[in-house]
């Protein structure tokens, strides 16, 4: 039998669409939160109902823009914990259903909207997506090749680790201090402050050692051997992130050269070395180096496909690989939960609800009549 998980209780309702706020409730979902998901059907046939993060949710649709919309809103605001939304600033003002006019009615309430730019500055109205929120950021300039236009990411680190994840810990902590002090607060997520955030160590190197962080030429980014991928016979890839000697001293040795090993950070030697590992990784198949270094305990990694990762014994032992019986009746993999808690461990518990799955169900809980719920979708409130 699953266990509660240890959000159990609390009680979610997520405004937001796309990607950030979503996954964020996911997370929330995952450990045993009720969430609600409620989006304007309008948006049903735009093609951005992500179906992997809507797990473990209850969805229905809600025309907040209609009177009646809005008063079923506030009858389930009246009873939640938390209420998150990703609209630009301003949207939930206009639609009265903020901060300021739902604590009137739910003092206990924890609000949380997620923005590109954050509720205040001058960019707070500016529209954006993850690449403009990299670049403005600074983050963007370090990823590519050095000398060519920054690379734009294959995952939406903005979204989800400046915003998604900075928003799960802001409410976590609004949680933790209404137990204390039994008040709601409002929490302001700006998705460029995440990722600021995420420079902490680039900054840091420039500070101690004079390191100007520059785009694939830094100690922790392609500028010595020791930290660096490489492409192997069959054009697939491996990485390298031997940063302690020790790590490094071992690879040398295995690869026959440990001559290099005091020779790690030597900058008059590093394109040599760089050069001699091009050469030796790109002699032999990745399987063959797979062989060879896995074990050493030479910080030695195959880089790996995502098909490849949802073959992988390691995330299935981990249960990062997992399967549910979708609503086709397939079966489908999906990601795990990360965060493993022996007492009160996350869960799938349910299949990703489709859009306005739940509609009816909420609405009977909140005692309207099957007659009523029929009206409010055939005027279109819900």
């Amino acid at each position: 039998m699953l266990g509660a998980g240890a959000l159990s209780g609390v009680k979610v309702l997520d405004l937001s669409r796309l990607l950030p706020g979503p996954y964020c409730s996911m997370i929330l979902a995952d450990h045993g939160a009720e969430v609600i998901a409620i989006e304007d059907r309008r948006f049903l046939g735009d093609g951005l109902f992500f179906d992997e993060i809507n797990r473990n949710k209850r969805h229905m649709s809600l025309n907040l823009k209609s009177d009646e919309g809005k008063r079923i809103f506030f009858k389930l605001a009246e009873r939640a914990d938390v209420v998150l939304e990703g609209f630009r600033p301003g949207v939930v003002k206009r639609l009265g259903v903020d901060y300021d006019s739902l604590r009137e009615i739910n003092p206990g309430l924890i609000y949380c909207s997620i923005s590109g730019y954050g509720q205040t500055g001058e960019k707070r109205d500016d529209p954006g997506h993850d690449v403009n929120y990299l670049s403005t950021a600074g983050l963007l300039h370090l990823i590519g090749e050095k000398d060519n236009a920054p690379v734009i990411p294959g995952i939406q680190i903005a979204d989800i680790a400046g915003g998604s994840m900075q928003a799960a810990i802001g409410i976590l902590l609004a949680l933790y201090q209404r137990e204390k002090s039994g008040r709601g607060q409002y929490i302001d997520i700006s998705m460029t402050d995440g990722v600021l955030g995420l420079l902490t160590l680039p900054r840091f190197l420039e500070k101690a050692y004079g390191e100007t962080p520059v785009r694939s030429d830094t100690t922790l980014s392609h500028r010595y051997g020791c930290y660096n991928t490489y492409v192997t016979k069959d054009s697939r890839y491996i990485a390298l992130g031997a940063v302690e000697n020790r790590f490094w001293k071992k690879l040398c040795e295995r690869l026959g050269k440990p001559e290099y090993a005091q020779l790690q950070y030597d900058n008059e030697h590093r394109l040599e070395i760089i050069s001699w590992l091009r050469h030796t990784f790109n002699s032999e198949n990745r399987d063959y180096w797979d062989n060879e270094l896995t074990g050493l305990g030479a910080c030695y990694s195959a880089i790996r496909s995502i098909d490849e990762i949802l073959d992988d014994a390691l995330f299935k032992e981990r249960e990062m690989v997992c399967e549910y019986l979708g609503k086709d009746g397939k079966t489908h993999k999906t990601f795990g939960i990360p965060v493993k808690l022996s007492e009160t461990p996350g869960a799938l518990r349910s299949a990703p609800a489709e859009f306005g799955e739940h509609t009816r169900e909420v609405l009977l809980e909140l005692g309207y009549s099957e007659t009523v719920i029929k009206e409010f979708s055939e005027e279109g409130i819900v």
